[in-house]
């Protein structure tokens, strides 16, 4: 088993602080933010930050479809790790400074893939459907932090 890494970023025309907030928002905010692939969303402890649990469903194809439990935490100022309870795959998103009253985010999102032709398939092209979803949900979180 290979670990498989996916990598998006976008800059966006808020304040660092106004766009990690509205991340870690996960009572309101963050469900808006969520593009189609995302489904069953539930807070289930907390809803801002550290400490929040959070179920989703993500169907990342037309047959691959991870039921995610994910424990929130923040290990660094702009920081937001989401570990997987169902699974290997952990989530971290930065947010950092990009000039004036903008803001850099990246979410990468690494995990034990499977071996063998599959884990091969999966480390090609898993990233580049986790990029598009990524950049579906970062526009939505732009439209929501810029207005």
């Amino acid at each position: 088993m290979a670990q498989v890494e996916a990598t998006t970023e976008r800059v966006i025309g808020a304040a660092p602080e106004a766009v990690f907030a509205a991340l870690a928002d996960y009572s309101a905010t963050r469900e808006k933010t969520l593009p189609e692939h995302f489904s069953e969303y539930e807070v289930r402890e907390g809803g801002s930050g550290a400490g929040t649990v959070v179920h989703w469903k993500l169907q990342a194809t037309s047959k691959r479809v991870r039921d995610c439990l994910l424990d929130v935490s923040e290990p660094t100022a702009g920081q937001l790790v989401e570990t997987d309870r169902n699974s290997t795959m952990v989530t971290t998103w930065t947010v950092t400074p990009a000039g004036e009253g903008k803001s850099r985010v990246v979410v990468d999102t690494k995990w034990q893939g499977a071996g063998g032709i599959g884990g091969f398939f999966e480390k090609t092209f898993a990233p580049k459907g986790l990029d598009r979803i990524y950049g579906a949900l970062l526009t939505k979180l732009a439209a929501e932090v810029e207005k």
